[in-house]
């Protein structure tokens, strides 16, 4: 870290929420992305929160305006700052006001309806982060590199081959890295070797074919920058208001070499999740020097009677009895019955312990306990909260392939079975 010395900024950190997350769906018919349970006992908005916490900036803004109620729990009961810290995590829906009473209509336009709320904090500057990759950075060197450089903004960007440069927004930088031109989404076919990213900006260990340079979404503003681009009724940073600003404004790259995974589709949730299960996941969440953070449940350790589990975390609270689990993510609370054989499923566990007399409620309407019942085989499949499985049921394991999309028991997203939150899936069940 440079020993530059320099007035310390105010620092906002404003998290997107997202919007609908229709990729991510059914995970995201009664939450918000960022609220979706991942890695066992966290949140997805845990990371970018984390980041935030162990970077130094406790001033912590998120926007979000669909299925807001499961989010807005898991932040009271998870981010309680003492009042010494003057830190906070705030979440900010989509409002009427006397000047606007629309939803948010992007992400530029969700910042700029709130600004009433972020001048209160009279910042200096702004940073802005995505709820749903999954990333560990250390935004205080980003903020050191902004403020050395000069720039009004900063664009965090990770190198990608010519392949993956389709899917993202592409930046040109000059040999002083600041960018001078941006391009979203160049196609397969279009000559872009003239967005190659220059040698004086690649480091040594930056693996040959990653040529190009992609935005993360993540940016840093100078707060009076942020008040001038956003002085329009552009509606998106990526798409309009970074184009505009890199032909008024001194833009620069913050090049990111580490671990980094937009986790919005169920194929890339599902991966990065099971990535957690092997010896070295490309995601560490072993860091004591920088602990991600996640609501404090106070629950009992796990009890495994007689189980077999090989490269499978279990998180607090769960019961596994006489069963076999590979290369799975197991949530608080799950109870696995004896008799079951899991095999690279997601089981995001259960909000609460039913009681006895619960249980013999429902089994007199033929409804299993909560969790999986005895027998089960289960391969390839994302179980959501509170899922009843009952005995003796069979989840992909027969192979047979079914379409993208709703199936009434189960929805299905590119060979992954998803089973819905509080689903009923009665004995015997085969999908």
């Amino acid at each position: 870290m440079s020993s530059k010395k320099y007035e310390e900024p105010r620092v906002l950190a404003i998290i997107l929420g997202g919007g609908k997350g229709t990729r991510l769906y059914p995970l995201t018919k009664e939450r918000s992305k960022p609220a979706v349970p991942f890695g066992g006992k966290y949140r997805i908005v845990d990371i970018p929160i984390s980041n935030c916490i162990n970077s130094g900036f406790k001033k912590i803004y998120l926007l979000t305006q669909f299925n807001s109620a499961s989010l807005h729990l898991h932040i009271i009961n998870s981010y309680n700052f003492d009042r010494f810290s003057h830190g906070f995590v705030e979440i900010l829906a989509a409002e009427q006001t006397l000047e606007h009473s629309g939803w948010y209509e992007g992400t530029a336009d969700a910042v700029r309806k709130n600004f009433l709320h972020f001048k209160r904090q009279n910042p200096t500057h702004y940073i802005i982060l995505s709820g749903d990759q999954l990333y560990r950075m250390d935004l205080k060197k980003f903020m050191d590199q902004h403020i050395e450089s000069g720039a009004n903004i900063t664009i965090a960007a990770k190198a990608v081959n010519r392949r993956d440069a389709t899917g993202f927004g592409i930046m040109q930088l000059d040999d002083k890295n600041q960018i001078t031109a941006f391009m979203e989404k160049p196609a397969a076919d279009l000559n872009i070797d003239e967005w190659k990213i220059p040698e004086k900006s690649r480091s040594p260990e930056l693996p040959k074919d990653l040529e190009y340079l992609a935005s993360m979404g993540i940016y840093i503003f100078d707060a009076a920058t942020m008040d001038e681009m956003l002085d329009n009724d552009f509606m998106d940073f990526g798409k309009e208001i970074i184009p505009m600003a890199i032909k008024k404004k001194k833009v620069s790259s913050y090049i990111f070499n580490g671990y980094w995974e937009d986790i919005g589709t169920i194929r890339s949730f599902y991966e990065a999740t099971l990535d957690l299960t092997n010896p070295v996941p490309n995601f560490n969440f072993y860091d004591e020097t920088a602990p991600i953070y996640t609501h404090m449940r106070n629950l009992p350790p796990s009890k495994i009677n007689n189980a077999d589990l090989t490269s499978t975390l279990a998180s607090e609270g769960c019961v596994i009895t006489n069963s076999r689990l590979q290369h799975s993510v197991i949530g608080v609370r799950s109870i696995i019955n004896e008799g079951c054989d899991l095999d690279g499923v997601v089981m995001m566990g259960a909000d609460y312990y039913e009681t006895d007399e619960v249980k013999a409620y429902n089994r007199k309407k033929g409804i299993p306990d909560v969790g999986i019942g005895r027998n089960c085989k289960i391969n390839k499949a994302i179980i959501d909260k509170n899922a009843h499985i009952g005995e003796n049921c069979c989840i992909n394991i027969s192979g047979k392939k079914y379409e993208d999309g709703d199936h009434g028991l189960f929805y299905s997203a590119d060979g992954i079975i998803v089973i819905r939150k509080d689903a009923v899936v009665p004995n015997g069940t085969v999908i």
